[in-house]
């Protein structure tokens, strides 16, 4: 049994090795290469794989911990600065374009209302991950069409939890808007609400106590424990397990905290959800497209016309120029990676049967194949008209600097910093002093920096320049490695220790390096100088030659 578990685990591990890379290439993104790997080994392709039930429940993690990234990083502050698009344009594109859906899915196509009531709104929605790697990849993320694009996604994120919360209504057996919808609801508000208090006053003093310990692993078992057990207690309480995650990243996105749990959580989101795509796919049954082409790619163009058919007026209506109403409707014309997984809470619930279940999936999943082609069509339009007269585009948000290591040096290049009127991100291992720098006023956040998911949920991707102050050689090594590998263009600067160290650093990539023994020692000197009398350009040239004189020993290797 084990061993046919771990054949099973092998023959996945190898077939998104080989997909995914593929699907990339082809500029098709990581979420179809998943979904594709999933169709070649499940049924419908080299049948490699039969127990996709129970591969289906531990992918279903996969799905939790999207939900708490989601949660964890949402800011109500960056929602307010596009608070016109995002809470307008997004919420109207939400409700009309799901509403023609719902009809078209009941009248047209003689979908039962209940299950109309989802698949509408569902599949309003487009694929966040998908397109924002495209617009990054199309380096159109901060262009009016980018900007605009990235708000109503932002609705869309935000709307999966209403429709969360429908799922389990929809899925009772007496249906009515009235009475038991009412109750139900209410219920479903009382449970949040608890959950809300109990991690408001339980679940930061919990971390903080797992911080003081200073263990890393015990930090990551807690991390995953927090949301799984939320995760679980929403769903004994008749709500979806993903709402519950949802619900923990949400109380933990404003604790200092937040960065060091999201570089835990992060490499089990990924490849858990890796797998959710890939049970996905294996679910999929290609037979349906084999039977009759014509009517599924007849329901993903429907699906593509209405959705550009109602984007684009919305946005022209919001004042944006008409090739960058056409860009936006075409990016996010596609359906996306929460269809799929309302989809398949619905299918678990008995809201949706088999069969509409497949002709969901399939119709998901062409959408999202067909959006590379609809993205480079939308630069095509973008680039073919931008001029002089083009419209204020918003310029690039300058990135924070990144102090790592917030001790005693580094709490005095803060310092220096905040005078200078330069805004940064400081990260420390040490949990008693992140609480009192935060106190403070410091915008300094808890996390173990040899962690390259920590440094990426910082803001060091987008770092004018990262200052490592540590005071431990061995990790001050470990963390300019690991930057100059994921971060090859930004200037990192160091605190160095002995000249030996200094050469490393150099070596590993440091752009910059200042050896606190040698600058001791040159202050020292310089106090020394002065108290003899020595006349003080004749004392500052000596100390400048000597000091010129050592740092030119990092970049030379002696013979």
């Amino acid at each position: 049994m084990i061993s046919h578990y771990l054949l099973d685990i092998i023959i996945l591990l190898l077939a998104a090795v080989i997909a995914v890379p593929f699907a990339q290439t082809a500029r098709l993104g990581a979420v179809p290469g998943f979904l594709i790997a999933g169709i070649i080994v499940g049924p419908s392709g080299l049948a490699l794989i039969d127990n996709i039930s129970e591969i289906g429940h531990l992918a279903e993690i996969g799905v939790v911990l999207l939900l708490f990234v989601i949660g964890i990083e949402f800011k109500p502050s960056r929602l307010w600065k596009m608070k016109r698009l995002v809470f307008g344009l997004g919420t109207l594109q939400v409700i009309v374009t799901g509403v023609l859906l719902g009809i078209a899915a009941h009248y047209i196509f003689d979908v039962s209302l209940r299950a109309a009531i989802l698949i509408g709104p569902a599949l309003a929605l487009s694929s966040t991950a998908f397109v924002l790697q495209l617009l990054t990849e199309q380096k159109l993320l901060v262009s009016k069409y980018g900007q605009t694009s990235v708000s109503v996604l932002l609705l869309q994120d935000l709307a999966v939890v209403p429709l969360l919360i429908l799922v389990p209504l929809l899925a009772m057996p007496e249906l009515s808007i009235g009475e038991d919808i009412g109750l139900a609801l209410v219920e479903s508000l009382l449970i949040l609400g608890v959950l809300v208090l109990l991690g408001r006053y339980f679940l930061h003093p919990l971390l903080a106590r797992v911080a003081l310990s200073g263990n890393s692993e015990v930090f990551t078992a807690s991390a995953v424990l927090i949301v799984l057990g939320t995760a679980l207690a929403t769903e004994y309480a008749g709500l979806s397990m993903a709402m519950g995650a949802f619900l923990a990243g949400l109380l933990i996105s404003d604790s200092f905290y937040r960065h060091q749990v999201l570089a835990e959580i992060q490499p089990f989101r990924g490849l858990l959800l890796g797998l959710f795509f890939m049970s996905m796919g294996m679910s999929l049954n290609l037979g349906l497209l084999y039977e009759n082409p014509l009517l599924s790619f007849s329901h993903v163009f429907l699906l593509v016309a209405i959705k550009i058919a109602v984007l684009f007026p919305l946005v022209l209506w919001f004042g944006l120029r008409k090739q960058d109403s056409i860009a936006v409707a075409l990016v996010l014309a596609q359906s996306g990676e929460f269809a799929l997984v309302l989809f398949s809470l619905a299918f678990q619930s008995g809201i949706l049967g088999d069969k509409l279940f497949q002709q969901l999936l399939l119709v998901v999943l062409l959408s999202m194949l067909a959006t590379p082609a609809l993205a480079n069509l939308a630069r095509r339009i973008i680039n073919g008209q931008q001029s002089a007269s083009d419209a204020h585009p918003e310029e690039p948000v300058v990135a924070p600097i990144v102090i790592v290591g917030f001790g005693r040096v580094g709490h005095r290049v803060g310092e220096i910093l905040s005078i200078a009127g330069m805004p940064f991100v400081a990260l420390d291992f040490n949990a008693s002093v992140v609480e009192k720098e935060r106190e403070k006023g410091h915008s300094i956040y808890y996390g173990d920096v040899r962690k390259p998911g920590l440094l990426e949920a910082a803001g060091a991707k987008n770092a004018q320049m990262i200052i490592v102050t540590l005071n431990d050689p061995e990790t001050t090594e470990q963390v300019v490695s690991s930057l100059r590998k994921t971060h090859p263009d930004v200037d990192i600067y160091v605190r160095g220790h002995s000249l030996i160290q200094c050469r490393q650093l150099r070596k590993m990539g440091a752009s910059g390096i200042v050896s606190e023994n040698i600058e001791a020692s040159l202050e020292l000197a310089s106090l020394a100088l002065t108290n003899i009398g020595l006349d003080k350009t004749k004392k500052e040239n000596i100390i400048q030659k000597f000091r010129r004189a050592y740092y030119a020993q990092i970049d030379n290797e002696p013979r």
